[in-house]
């Protein structure tokens, strides 16, 4: 009795209570978070060309 309490509890919270997005929410929020992980990416990218290089020139000095 207790899962089935449990599920109509949740489902009756999910139904009620919670605030959905709207449609142009979800849109504004997957366009920050797409252009968040490109920002990431490039600062990744910038930090392992760097590191790369460093290596580079690193191991030309010592061979």
């Amino acid at each position: 009795m207790r899962i089935v309490n449990y599920t109509k509890e949740a489902y009756t919270e999910l139904v009620q209570k919670v605030s959905w997005p709207t449609w142009g929410e979800l849109q504004n929020s997957a366009i920050v978070v797409m252009v968040a992980s490109l920002l990431f990416a490039f600062v990744v990218l910038a930090m392992d060309m760097v590191f790369d290089n460093a290596m580079k020139f690193i191991y030309g000095l010592l061979y």
